[in-house]
């Protein structure tokens, strides 16, 4: 389930290149504030990755709603 969210979420990123000291940006458009960015694509790339590890972890830990991404989403179970 996280897994094949996370590559959703990481195939629907918006990559580009910006005027700073690591200018490999990239975002994820349906989460919102889930950013990064990297002096290399790979490393913006995996910058990326962690950062929607740790926005779901945040989102899961506060109760946030997690959107649907690409007909993936993260479901928590009612607690008994």
């Amino acid at each position: 389930m996280f897994c094949e969210y996370i590559q959703a979420a990481i195939s629907n990123a918006v990559y580009e290149v910006i005027d700073d000291e690591e200018p490999y940006y990239g975002e994820v458009p349906e989460l919102k504030g889930v950013w990064a960015t990297g002096k290399t694509p790979e490393e913006c790339h995996e910058n990326l990755k962690k950062a929607i590890e740790d926005w779901i972890a945040f989102s899961l830990r506060f109760n946030l709603p997690i959107p649907m991404v690409e007909g993936q989403t993260i479901k928590v179970p009612a607690e008994a």
